[in-house]
């Protein structure tokens, strides 16, 4: 495995098709400077939210994992007008990070943050009857995916896209005797998918300067 040169590549293409503003480079900035981990998406990838959310005509977007705000603001600025993301993040300092960084973005009026366990979030979000998202992006603990993708089916139509990140870990959702939790729940969540009628999906490998990993996207058919 080159990372080296897997993170030229990035940084090439990075350089030549999605060149950072000062509010997504700051969003990054803000993370290490703030002690958040540093998993947010790459620049490649922030910009394959944003062409999906812009291809979709996406008005309504749903996130799991905020971080510190880097994809958010990613699939905000592809919003129709009028549109809105609703942001789920379990750890209020990160929330905290991300709402300056959005607010510094100038998408703060387009995006509502959500505090706590995803799987609570979901839960309100159906009580409250909220209409379908065109885009799901789940970037959360990978655990808990399976459990994601149970409620996340509730909050989309036909039409609707589901985005799951990191689900290849480096290859080992492959293999079946791995005890690792976040490769079981993984493995978990593209069996879901793989049982769900109302999907038809596949999972991508990716290389970059994050390593060796990968995304499932799935379009919800009925």
């Amino acid at each position: 495995m080159d990372t080296e040169r897997w993170t030229a590549v990035d940084r090439y293409v990075t350089d030549l098709l999605v060149p950072e503003d000062g509010a997504l480079a700051q969003a990054q900035h803000s993370a290490a400077a703030e002690g958040l981990p540093p998993i947010s998406v790459s620049p490649a990838q922030g910009m394959l939210l944003h062409l999906l959310v812009r291809s979709l005509r996406a008005t309504r977007v749903l996130e799991l994992g905020t971080l510190a705000g880097y994809s958010a603001i990613w699939m905000a600025r592809g919003l129709e007008d009028g549109g809105r993301l609703v942001t789920c993040e379990l750890d209020p300092h990160h929330a905290q990070v991300a709402g300056r960084n959005l607010e510094r973005a100038g998408v703060a009026d387009r995006v509502e943050q959500r505090v706590g366990p995803a799987s609570g979030s979901l839960d309100a979000m159906a009580a409250e009857g909220a209409a379908p998202f065109d885009l799901v992006f789940i970037d959360a603990d990978k655990d808990g995916y399976p459990e994601y993708l149970r409620k996340v089916m509730g909050l989309v139509r036909p039409g609707s896209v589901i985005v799951a990140d990191n689900v290849v870990r480096g290859g080992q959702v492959a293999d079946a005797a791995c005890e690792d939790p976040a490769v079981i729940g993984v493995q978990r969540y593209l069996e879901a998918v793989a049982a769900e009628p109302r999907l038809t999906a596949t999972v991508i490998q990716t290389v970059g300067s994050k390593g060796y990993d990968g995304f499932s996207l799935a379009l919800v058919i009925s």
